[in-house]
């Protein structure tokens, strides 16, 4: 079994591995601002980020949802 060190080190490499590509990924998408290159619409750019808020904001609760679930004990 796991000891808590290596588990933690593990969440580490992995989360940042997987931050990183996240963060790639937005600046990728960032690229597509260019009007010389691209064509949209207000709109177009206001479901792009409700999405990925809206995944955001998901993802986020799943790590303070298990904080708030803890079973009261004395």
């Amino acid at each position: 079994m796991a000891t808590e060190q290596e588990k933690s080190e593990r969440f580490k490499r992995v989360a940042e591995g997987r931050t990183n590509k996240i963060i790639d990924q937005l600046r990728l998408l960032g690229n597509c601002a260019n009007k010389s290159n691209y064509e949209y619409s207000d709109e177009d750019i206001k479901k792009i980020f409700s999405a990925i808020e809206n995944e955001l904001r998901l993802t986020k609760a799943k790590y303070q949802a298990k904080q708030k679930n803890k079973k009261f004990e004395l």
